[in-house]
């Protein structure tokens, strides 16, 4: 499986979204934070929209906002929603009907490696990815903080 850069960016717009709470995000902000083209996200935030993780705020304080709480978004309904299937192969589909199944040694192997991507992809939930990147800033700028004090003396 190989997961495009429209999913990537999809969960990286919805973690600057969610991490902002209730108020409206300018794509712009996100671009600029996320260091994503401002036209391949506007792309993107259709499909985010049409997909319902988020919904648009008009007016001169506008822009995006999450659809529903971080924590009833998981990163599975995201990727597949930009993806589509996230199948390592093909035979593993719901619907894929494979003449090999009888003489394929490696069927059950994928059935597993698609099994655990499902459990990592559903258990990770929009709110722990918004968790995880303020942990992650937090401690960026805590190591920024002594070098920034010795420049001042």
């Amino acid at each position: 499986m190989w997961v495009s850069t429209k999913a990537q960016y999809g969960l990286r717009a919805l973690i600057e979204i969610g991490r902002r709470g209730g108020d409206a995000v300018p794509l712009k902000d996100v671009s600029e934070r996320q260091g994503i083209s401002q036209h391949y996200l506007e792309q993107i935030a259709s499909n985010l929209r049409r997909a319902g993780f988020i919904r648009s705020v008009r007016g001169a304080h506008g822009g995006y906002r999450l659809a529903r709480p971080a924590a009833a978004i998981n990163a599975y309904e995201v990727v597949t929603a930009m993806e589509g299937s996230i199948a390592p192969v093909s035979c593993v589909e719901e619907d894929h009907v494979c003449s090999s199944q009888s003489v394929c040694g490696t069927v059950d192997l994928w059935h597993r490696v698609d099994a655990a991507l499902r459990d990592v992809l559903g258990g990770t939930t929009l709110a722990d990815l918004i968790e995880q990147s303020e942990r992650q800033e937090h401690a960026r700028l805590v190591q920024l903080e002594p070098s920034f004090a010795a420049s001042r003396l």
